[in-house]
């Protein structure tokens, strides 16, 4: 590799990206983090033979430029979302629910982004992000393959208390709606939580809750009842929610209860309706790429560079311009304005037109299509690549965790072989490359 120092200009995180096949995922060092308390024994075991590619062997490499402009990214995005302009427009037409506000900001906010030659492109913002809470626990069990992994293995500082920091978030989330008073019960609740495929990480939120003192439980939230003013799971009455629901308005009929004791302020629900208004519906991702519209809600001229740069353009999908962007659908992505886990979305160059009428009266967005990055493996005897992109894991505007997902096909679906869940591991930009790399005798 040293070889690659002399033909400027040379990206260290792609190199390794296409040319690095080692294998960092140490199974033994996995089981221990997952079924460090005696509650997730089994934990291991079961998600191998029930989710075989919910992790990857490997590690995705970024560069410290990289990771800055994601961070200024977030940051900057955070500001528009902040601006009272924003607000009226984003809640203009959002359900009634989505209209109150008691104080939470929305735990586990997920930007997704592509890394192209130009730096990272966002592609979704996420109010309920899943996967935390094991990509911690995988980053924790990677080995260095070589003396120049040692440095961007120990890319997190917090790596190791990372879970103290999650729970702190919920203690925020708590105090911003009942200030000082006590928290005693939280309820992580889903839809048939028991068979979502991250699952496990309801148990590993439920043990991180019970560990510091705070009583937790996994409900179902069908099984929640609305009653003397309270939100109860049987007998215990439920303080504050973490809430995996991606009825986001909860307007369906299982989520009544959850519903009403949200809007009456009887239990702190985190992520919640507003949030989801306010962040998520897909549509402000035109507003986003739009330059005229963030000068008409007086973004600053230094943000307005900013997603000029990062959020491609995109535009709402309308009978009137139907004929246009088919013709140009080979450079489009489409997805549905409530979409979510990556359902119903399509590369325009994979259209068939049944699916394109569907696509024109539905409600869709139009984004440029900015392909992933590609992560060479070795898988087995055979040597492939696969798709990534970049998941970061925010609260109130600041980055907690970088993690990739890895993938064959259109979209991150969890069922590729060597795909899944990866690690970030970050390296030297350009400038840093020598300093770096040349005393470290790696052998990728």
């Amino acid at each position: 590799m040293p070889a690659l120092l002399e033909t400027p200009p040379f990206d260290l995180a792609d190199a390794l990206n296409q040319g690095c096949f080692c294998q960092t995922l140490d199974a033994q060092r996995l089981r221990a983090q997952l079924e460090h308390d005696p509650s997730l024994g089994g934990m291991a075991e079961t998600i191998a033979q029930t989710r075989p590619h919910l992790f990857s062997s490997t590690v995705v490499f970024l560069s410290n430029p990289t990771v800055q402009a994601i961070t200024d990214t977030v940051a900057a995005i955070e500001r528009v979302m902040a601006l009272p302009a924003w607000h009226t427009q984003a809640l203009a037409g959002a359900a009634p629910i989505a209209q109150t506000d008691h104080g939470p900001a929305g735990v586990f906010m997920g930007y997704d982004f592509h890394i192209g030659a130009d730096g990272p492109r966002l592609i979704e913002i996420n109010t309920n992000a899943g996967g935390a809470l094991l990509n911690a626990a995988l980053a924790r069990a990677q080995t260095a393959c070589c003396k120049a992994m040692d440095v961007p293995l120990n890319a997190y500082p917090k790596l190791e208390t990372l879970e103290d920091d999650f729970f702190a978030m919920f203690q925020s989330e708590w105090r911003l709606q009942r200030g000082e008073q006590v928290l005693h019960t939280i309820a992580i609740v889903d839809d048939d939580p028991a068979n979502q495929y991250l699952a496990p990480e309801f148990e590993m939120a439920r043990q991180m809750f019970s560990q510091r003192g705070v009583q937790a439980l996994i409900a179902d939230a069908a099984q929640l009842e609305w009653r003397d003013g309270a939100l109860w799971h049987g007998s215990t009455a439920i303080d504050l929610v973490y809430n995996r629901v991606t009825d986001f308005d909860l307007s369906e009929g299982p989520h009544a209860a959850l519903a009403s004791a949200y809007a009456s302020g009887a239990v702190v629900l985190t992520p919640h309706p507003r949030a989801h208004a306010l962040r998520a519906d897909k549509r402000h991702l035109v507003s986003l790429g739009h330059l005229p519209t963030l000068q008409a809600l007086g973004v600053s001229e230094a943000d307005q560079r900013m997603l000029q740069t990062s959020v491609p353009a995109c535009e709402v999908v309308t009978p009137d311009q139907a004929d246009a962007l088919w013709e140009r659908r080979r450079q489009l992505f489409f997805k549905p304005r409530s979409g979510f886990g990556a359902r119903a979305v399509y590369r325009g160059d994979k259209l068939t037109r049944k699916v394109w009428e569907q696509i024109v009266a539905g409600d869709y967005i139009a984004q440029a299509l900015v392909p992933p990055s590609l992560r060479a493996m070795e898988i087995g005897d055979t040597q492939t690549e696969l798709k990534f992109d970049i998941r970061a894991y925010t609260y109130a505007g600041q980055l907690q965790l970088l993690a990739a997902r890895t993938y064959s096909g259109q979209t991150t679906n969890f069922r590729t072989q060597g795909g899944g869940f990866a690690p970030v591991l970050r390296v030297p930009g350009q400038s840093d490359i020598k300093k770096w790399l040349a005393p470290s005798g790696c052998a990728c």
